[in-house]
């Protein structure tokens, strides 16, 4: 049933309205929210989606949801990938390891590499912080229809899901459409997308086992040409399977039940020793959309991109979107940046997600060779080598931003992750983002920033949010684990500058954190000049 009249509270104007209720539109409007906007979250389903979709999900991901204060009471939701074999096989038909990924590597950010998850509990997690954060307000049940633009925002035009009549007018500095593949926004705004020219058909099989099963990694790729498949860790007490379709097969007999059971039983997966969750066939592809951004109106997640899920990215990239809008749309909102800020979101985010939808890709090509002669010489290939003394285990792609990009060139450091390790001040030992502060970040290794730059550098970024601290072996914060001292010698500095969604603006020598300082407000605040 529609609604029965308009909330209040889609008759107030706000400062940006969300299109779609799902985990990047939820951590969009959070993360906005706790910066002191007000933000209305619009999804035209009137209740929640109850069954998994992605399962995967990576540390640079789990280091975003910590900035939005999801993990302090929710990181039993992850399951992260352990195990010896590297995390993520490929195997023949014949179960031979053609090759491993190292998913099991230590990763930047603090967190496990990769981690199985959930979807209905984490949106249902997001969605509880969503509506707890002061400014923030979820309609279910509303459909974008429209949105007209004028020089200092928009008009969006909602009416109830059922029906397209009773339009609502709500008054909005921005529109983020974070609405899905399918987007409404990007139609009606004519955004066209980009394919890769990769697609396949495949189900998607989510059970929960009854019985205690032994894997030798959290996923498994059958690369097999009588039928690719792929087995995954799920998120605690669940796992799921994915079956390529046949030319010899269609959609509709693929996606029966009796059709999962079938193909799941030579893995011991049976209605004695599983209980099924779901079954559904998806078309896996690569595309993204041409532009990101049309004047106050901006995509994000997949309505921006999707790509085969065979890295598990499709979720990540997307809080990402979410992590790289949000901070600029928040200092532009305060008045500390210039709306020019937001001319980098589109290029920096498109070319990050491409290098990781080429990686998939050709990752799917291998996976999904249906012509037993070049797949006998693709393992062929593989083993030998996996054989070479000199060859190392792959690790999962980590791409740089693209460009242009709101970085200061710094010897190849600029736009790539900056870490995050366990430190202890006094007597608190945890994470950096949570004992010292996770906004920006200005980190000396050694010596304290502080003794290189003035009083009204050090302020002007304190006011942006930014913290600024001596890392040591020993000191005030001391690097427990010493992931710090790597990082900065493998990284050839002593100074980073790290944005908030943890890409380094600059990194180099102590002596040029006041250069860093200075370029940082140019970058954001071009048309005010540095000291004045």
């Amino acid at each position: 049933m529609p609604p029965a009249r308009t909330p209040v509270a889609l008759r107030r104007a706000v400062d940006c309205v969300v299109i779609g209720g799902g985990p990047v539109g939820l951590l969009t409007a959070v993360f906005l929210g706790q910066s002191g906007l007000r933000v209305a979250v619009i999804e035209r389903w009137p209740q929640r989606y109850p069954l998994p979709r992605a399962c995967t999900i990576d540390h640079e991901a789990i280091r975003i949801l910590q900035a939005a204060g999801l993990l302090a009471g929710h990181a039993d939701l992850f399951e992260p990938s352990q195990g010896e074999r590297g995390g993520y096989e490929f195997r023949n038909g014949a179960g031979e390891l053609l090759q491993a990924i190292d998913w099991n590597r230590a990763s930047e950010s603090g967190w496990a590499n990769t981690n199985g998850f959930y979807q209905p509990d984490l949106e249902a997690a997001l969605e509880e912080l969503a509506v707890a954060t002061p400014g923030v307000s979820v309609h279910r049940g509303w459909s974008f229809r429209a949105v007209t633009q004028h020089h200092d925002g928009v008009s969006v035009h909602l009416s109830p899901s059922d029906t397209s009549e009773d339009v609502v007018q709500i008054e909005s500095r921005w529109l983020v459409g974070a609405d899905g593949a399918n987007s409404a926004v990007r139609a009606h705004l004519g955004i066209g997308v980009q394919d890769s020219g990769f697609t396949a058909d495949w189900l998607v099989v989510d059970y929960q086992p009854l019985i205690e099963e032994n894997w030798s990694a959290f996923v498994t790729q059958y690369c097999d040409p009588a039928q690719p498949a792929t087995a995954v860790n799920s998120g605690p007490g669940r796992r799921r399977f994915e079956f390529m379709r046949r030319a010899d097969t269609t959609i509709d007999e693929l996606n029966q039940e009796s059709t999962a059971w079938r193909l799941m039983a030579p893995w011991g997966v049976t209605p004695e020793t599983a209980r099924l969750e779901r079954h559904a066939v998806y078309t896996f592809r690569g595309q993204w959309a041409q532009r990101w951004r049309v004047g106050n109106v901006f995509l994000a997640g997949d309505a921006a991109h999707v790509m085969p899920p065979f890295l598990g990215q499709g979720l990540c990239s997307g809080l990402r979107d979410a992590r790289a809008l949000t901070w600029r749309l928040a200092l532009v909102h305060r008045g500390c940046a210039s709306p020019a800020v937001l001319e980098s979101y589109g290029p920096e985010r498109t070319g990050h997600v491409l290098e990781i939808i080429d990686e998939a890709v050709a990752a799917g090509r291998v996976i999904c060779e249906l012509d037993a002669d070049r797949a006998a010489a693709r393992d062929a290939e593989m083993k030998d080598r996996a054989r070479d003394p000199h060859a190392v285990t792959r690790q999962p792609p980590h791409p740089r931003l693209g460009r242009p990009s709101l970085t200061m060139p710094s010897a190849g450091t600029d736009g790539r992750l900056a870490p995050q390790g366990r430190v202890r001040v006094g007597g608190r030992e945890g994470l950096f983002d949570d004992v010292v502060g996770g906004c920006w970040q200005l980190i000396g290794f050694g010596r304290h920033p502080a003794d290189f730059c003035g009083f009204d550098d050090l302020e002007w970024f304190r006011h942006l949010g930014g913290v600024v601290a001596e890392v040591s072996t020993q000191g005030e914060v001391e690097d427990v684990d010493g992931l710090y001292q790597r990082w900065f010698a493998d990284n050839g500095c002593q100074a980073v500058v790290a944005r908030p969604d943890f890409y380094v603006f600059a990194a180099g020598a102590h002596h040029d954190v006041p250069t860093f300082l200075t370029r940082l407000r140019q970058a954001l605040q071009p048309d005010t000049t540095a000291g004045e």
